[in-house]
């Protein structure tokens, strides 16, 4: 498995963890756009978090790949 896919999986269950625990809290206070607020930018920073690494992991391998014609 890609580096890239298991961090954004290990965040996206931290994030529906954290989501599920405060739930109650948010709820009780009416605190209803920032909760969904909350959780929109966290999605936001992990595809970004996503995108950054696929990009990097295909630099390497375009690298490796360089590498091993010129040898």
């Amino acid at each position: 498995m890609k580096k890239s896919n298991l961090i954004t999986i290990i965040l996206l269950i931290y994030l529906g963890v954290m989501a599920y625990i405060g739930w109650p809290k948010f709820i009780e206070a009416g605190q209803y756009v920032e909760y969904f607020a909350i959780i929109l930018v966290t999605l936001i920073v992990i595809f970004l978090l996503r995108v950054v690494l696929r990009k990097k992991e295909r630099l390497k391998r375009e690298r490796q790949q360089q590498q091993d014609l010129s040898e």
